[in-house]
């Protein structure tokens, strides 16, 4: 699946992402600090759905992807923009773009998290968990 965003390409096709431009943008995040090309790679292969946006030329500009079974339940990750193409709505343009995907279009119940980006998740319709009580969660240490 492929659409245009004001100037811009978003897709699914995995074979168009820059696993190198990728890497270096989440090594450098907060979520995901140092990981490694092997693994973004791998989680993105083991995803359900991969999202690249993309300027004029091919140049990938942002990235997303989805862990899905397809009909109960997504969980967005690693959202990421460039930082010369931020405050343009692709955030928001590639997680509209998950949604309405054609395999993802039936699932009802979607998670992601966020440390600074509410407002960006806000306007596709997020909002924060109605029992946030009821989540729970294991942290392993990373094996390296």
């Amino acid at each position: 699946m492929k659409t245009d965003f004001n100037g811009y390409t978003i897709n699914d096709d995995i074979e168009c992402v820059d696993f190198r431009r990728v890497t270096d943008w989440l090594a450098g995040s907060y979520w995901s600090p140092r990981i490694s090309r092997a693994e973004v790679e791998k989680g993105a292969r083991n995803s359900s759905l991969v999202i690249g946006a993309y300027a004029a030329g091919d140049e990938q500009v942002g990235y997303a992807r989805l862990a899905s079974d397809r009909t109960r339940f997504a969980y967005i990750m690693d959202v990421f923009v460039d930082e010369g193409h931020r405050r343009r709505g692709l955030a928001g343009a590639m997680t509209r773009f998950a949604m309405a995907h054609p395999e993802h279009r039936d699932v009802y119940q979607w998670l992601l998290a966020t440390r600074d980006a509410h407002n960006v998740y806000a306007g596709v319709g997020f909002k924060p968990l109605d029992h946030p009580e009821r989540w729970m969660m294991i942290r392993n240490e990373k094996v390296r």
